[in-house]
């Protein structure tokens, strides 16, 4: 779907529709870090990996275990970190940056892209092999312009929110 669709609204809703419901939702944004950033922020890291690691740091993947992890613009992974990502689906395990000691996890991978994955795959900037190991059940959000009716509804939520962190009263909305 394209940003702004509601791809993370719709991953934790299916988080919370699980057996994982009591379990963390963790939502990552990896079109947004840098490859390096990324990988201490997904692993962790040991003290000493990369000079100001002045102490070990669990990652994101450790704070999802028996969770669900949710990966926004999981097309913007570099080659690298999508090898990590791989041995994380397949063996349920992973290393932290700069360390020797396998961790592993049981953690359920929700990912959403506003590109053309299997086309990224032919072009070779995305790995054939994870992308089928991601591609389990597809859900293609249409954009808003195509869903006008939620429009409406969009705006009572967002004015009701505002009224209430702002304590205020919901005043001069027309109902259905």
């Amino acid at each position: 779907g394209e940003s702004g669709t509601g791809k993370e609204l719709i991953a934790k809703a299916i988080h919370l529709n699980s057996p994982r419901r009591e379990r963390s939702f963790v939502p990552v944004n990896t079109g947004s870090m840098p490859p390096d950033l990324l990988e201490s922020t997904l692993f962790g890291h040991v003290k000493g990996a990369f000079t100001g690691a002045v102490y070990p740091k669990k990652g994101l993947c450790d704070m999802a275990d028996k969770g669900s992890i949710f990966f926004d613009e999981i097309g913007n992974i570099p080659a690298e970190t999508q090898a990590k990502l791989l041995r994380v689906m397949q063996e349920r395990e992973f290393m932290r940056l700069g360390g020797m000691e396998t961790i592993k996890v049981d953690v359920r991978i929700i990912a959403a892209t506003n590109v053309d994955l299997k086309h990224e795959v032919e072009e070779g900037r995305f790995r054939e092999d994870l992308y089928y190991r991601l591609h389990v059940v597809k859900v293609k959000l249409p954009a808003l312009r195509e869903r006008k009716t939620d429009i409406p509804l969009l705006v009572r939520h967002f004015v009701r929110r505002s009224c209430d962190r702002n304590r205020l009263p919901v005043m001069g909305m027309a109902s259905e």
